[in-house]
């Protein structure tokens, strides 16, 4: 899977956003409440789709069921020129009943469509966390020389090798830290011992 520089760059500021929405000053969890004061101000947060896309999906965050993984995984690999809008993805990617009535606002909105498929991108990215690392380097590693027709399990280097069973499985830790470091070491970082 090639993740392009705009979900690249979009991931890490969507993550540091739940970050932000995690815990409170005294460190309590408070994602959920504060998820909840955010999703009842949608029709205002939808003012800053295009600005800050980061912020508006949040409202999304596990609001989305990815029953066909390959159609957003090719999303992913998309320029934002190039982005499908969300009625093309419905056979891909559904959404929990809670989120469908933020969805409606959203898509009442000019670019509410592009941007359906933006926040699902990004709330994908985030729950198969593992992959977009892997797949950054291994875009990196690719060059323009490669042909966009060529399957990413041709170039698998190991890094996301572990399925999501997989991943969800205790006995795997040892295989998912081993694959974190050789990437932080092929980046450049020392492993840690």
């Amino acid at each position: 899977m090639k993740i392009s520089p705009y979900f690249y760059d979009l991931r890490s500021a969507y993550q540091a956003e739940l970050d932000d929405l995690i815990s409170d000053s005294e460190g309590k969890d408070v994602l959920r409440k504060r998820l909840a004061e955010k999703r009842n101000e949608i029709a205002f947060l939808v003012q800053m789709m295009e600005l800050a896309p980061e912020m508006v999906a949040v409202v999304f965050h596990r609001g989305f069921r990815f029953v066909k993984p390959a159609a957003i995984e090719q999303l992913l690999g998309l320029p934002v020129d190039e982005l499908p809008d969300w009625h093309s993805l419905t056979h891909a990617i559904t959404l929990e009943p809670w989120a469908a009535s933020l969805a409606q606002t959203v898509l009442r909105e000019p670019q509410g469509a592009r941007f359906m498929a933006v926040a699902a991108g990004l709330e994908y990215l985030q729950q198969h966390a593992r992959m977009a690392p892997a797949a950054a380097a291994h875009a990196d590693s690719d060059g323009d020389d490669t042909d966009d027709g060529e399957d990413a399990a041709e170039h698998d280097d190991g890094y996301d090798a572990l399925s999501a069973d997989d991943a969800a499985d205790p006995k795997n830790n040892r295989g998912r830290e081993e694959a974190s470091s050789n990437w932080l070491s092929d980046v450049g970082f020392d492993r840690k011992e």
